[in-house]
């Protein structure tokens, strides 16, 4: 056991002691962890404990263990990575700008089972033998599947895709290229005038951004129901 799990072994046990709850409780679990950093960095000057080479990493990294998604809280907060998928615990993917990249992170079946479970918790879903397969939407609005065996042939199946803004409305598609003006002025009008606009396309093509931009252009006076399993329209508020 290195320091850092020691140090978020006590975190977690300070943290039930103390009634927190890690994802409301911010502010008071981030200071009870950059306190008991340093409380551990004191105790092991006299050499009894393996030492912290950099505090300001290991509180990072006891926050992803005690509040955050693991080892895989490092690839969540990267803007670069689009996806995140395990196919199995040795083998962790993400995808950097559409090329996929495996990771040198390694997880146990273990370890993937407590991933899930952790991001799973704010949704109110399962995954069992009942239900073998569960979409849902983490706290930063990244879309979540998971398939279990017998649905998989061994392990647990993992799949986030990050939703990253880059438009909101037909006008940013423009200043990104992907539509013409002309194109963005016959979208506003459709959607203005009512008509039906089917969106569709394979994964990470865009079809939810579209959407989103789309809902923009709804008029004000109009009201909009959406039937989402998973919520991401933006604008439907």
């Amino acid at each position: 056991m290195d320091a850092v799990e020691i140090v978020a072994g006590e975190v977690r046990d300070l943290i039930r002691r103390r009634g927190l709850d890690p994802g409301r409780d911010v502010v008071a679990v981030r200071r009870l962890v950059e306190s008991t950093v340093h409380d551990y960095d004191d105790r092991s000057l006299d050499g009894a404990l393996p030492p912290l080479p950099d505090l300001g990493a290991a509180v990072k990294r006891v926050l992803d263990e005690v509040a955050g998604f693991g080892p895989l809280q490092e690839y969540l907060d990267d803007p670069a990575v689009e996806e995140i998928w395990i196919n199995e615990p040795g083998k962790v993917f993400v995808a950097r700008h559409g090329v996929a990249e495996l990771t040198t992170t390694i997880l146990t079946d273990d370890d993937v089972r407590t991933l899930v479970e952790r991001m799973l918790k704010s949704s109110g879903r399962r995954v069992d033998l009942s239900s073998p397969f569960v979409d849902a939407t983490l706290p930063d609005g990244s879309r979540l599947h998971v398939v279990i065996p017998d649905i998989t042939r061994a392990h647990w199946a993992v799949n986030v895709r990050k939703f990253t803004v880059r438009a909101s409305r037909l006008d940013d598609l423009v200043t990104l290229g992907t539509l013409t003006p002309q194109a963005a002025d016959f979208l506003d009008a459709a959607v203005a005038a009512g008509l039906n606009i089917l969106v569709s396309g394979g994964t990470q093509a865009g079809k939810t951004t579209l959407l989103n931009c789309l809902a923009a252009a709804i008029p004000a006076r109009d009201r909009v129901v959406t039937c989402e399993e998973v919520f991401e329209f933006k604008q439907a508020a």
